[in-house]
């Protein structure tokens, strides 16, 4: 039974005739950004374009968008995940936490805008995706643009106001050392206009002993309302679907922060949905079960 639900898995994720696979760049404020975009076997200008944005860290080849993407393709239709640079020039993999860190998150909204204008070129229906931080790094995006710069949006167990509190309430037992001087240090030195001036840290995000620029350690560590993504989505107006997995131990609180929301603060604009037994990165089939929903909301929304 099990070669046979194995058959039947390849099958289901094996490329259809006519699919196509490309690698694109663009430049974006002097850097070169990389993406991979997918269509499926007809690609017309009506084809939905999915524009996909990964978690804290990562890349556009990792699991879970590899894998949505993919199933995305079996429906019909197209994506175009790209590797946010974090200012780096042609960025793959995981970021090297030896690499300095110097990137903040009005970086990572400008490169959405940027590949999100270029899937406009290819498609008159397209649709942004984000996962994790990616989700509230989507949000911040289109809560800065008045004019819908999408047809819609899908966020994928998009961090929470909580969460982000969480991580700065965790620093000292995390890396063994306040969070409060390091912020105060580098919010002074960008006010200062020292932004670009090194800190040895700790701990940045997930990397221990990292060296960061004061305007990166101020981004990503000091509180502030585009942190709330339940907020930033009820200021947009496309319709958006959330996703949340229930086994989820990142950011277990998805579906109590956005189902206020949801019930009736949108007026049926914001759907939010649950993915059984998934946790954070919906691996295996649930990419499948992520793609499903996708693939009617698109078709609601169209």
């Amino acid at each position: 039974m099990r070669w046979f639900i194995g058959m039947v898995v390849l099958l289901t994720l094996a490329r259809p005739v006519g699919a196509a696979e490309q690698e694109l760049e663009l430049s974006i404020n002097g850097r070169t950004s990389l993406a991979t975009l997918r269509t499926p076997t007809s690609m017309a200008s009506d084809t939905p374009l999915v524009v996909m944005t990964h978690g804290t860290l990562a890349h556009k080849d990792m699991e879970i968008i590899q894998g949505v993407a993919k199933a995305l393709e079996q429906r019909g239709i197209a994506s175009l995940a790209h590797t946010l640079s974090l200012g780096l020039d042609r960025r793959k993999g995981m970021y090297d936490c030896a690499t300095r860190h110097d990137y903040v998150t009005e970086d990572a909204v400008a490169e959405i805008g940027a590949w999100g204008a270029k899937a406009k070129s290819m498609s008159r229906f397209v649709f942004t995706l984000g996962h994790s931080r990616g989700g509230n790094q989507v949000a911040r995006y289109l809560a800065a643009n008045e004019a819908p710069p999408a047809a819609g949006a899908v966020l994928l167990a998009p961090v929470t106001a909580k969460a982000e509190a969480g991580v700065r309430a965790s620093y000292a037992e995390t890396y063994g050392k306040p969070l409060e001087p390091l912020l105060e240090k580098a919010t002074k030195a960008v006010a200062a206009g020292r932004g670009g001036e090194w800190m040895d840290a700790p701990g940045f995000i997930y990397c221990r002993n990292a060296v960061v620029s004061a305007r990166a350690f101020a981004s990503f560590y000091g509180a502030d309302a585009g942190q709330d993504t339940a907020a930033l989505v009820a200021r947009v107006k496309l319709p958006v679907l959330v996703l949340t997995a229930t086994k989820d131990t990142v950011v277990p609180d998805v579906a109590a922060s956005f189902g206020p929301l949801a019930d009736s603060g949108s007026g049926g604009r914001v759907q939010l949905d649950k993915i059984e037994d998934a946790d954070h990165f919906f691996r295996d089939l649930f990419a499948e079960d992520v793609a499903d929903r996708i693939a009617e909301f698109i078709k609601q929304t169209r």
